[in-house]
């Protein structure tokens, strides 16, 4: 019983940060620290969106796994 409620609250802070506009925030600034690693550089900026998307979604999955 205690590991349902504990998947259901990770899945309902899942759905209120994708609500909320949440996720693309989590995604802007995980670009944005991908871009200051690389020293700056510009011309990457799609790259580091899609690196960072992939990055949020992995992490939200294996929250909702666990």
């Amino acid at each position: 019983m205690k590991q349902r409620i504990i998947r259901m609250s990770v899945r309902q802070d899942f759905q209120s940060t994708q609500s909320v506009g949440g996720l693309s925030e989590q995604v802007r600034r995980r670009a944005y620290e991908l871009y200051e690693a690389r020293g700056r550089e510009d011309g990457h900026d799609e790259e580091d969106w899609l690196r960072a998307e992939s990055e949020i979604a992995q992490q939200q999955s294996k929250a909702l796994a666990a």
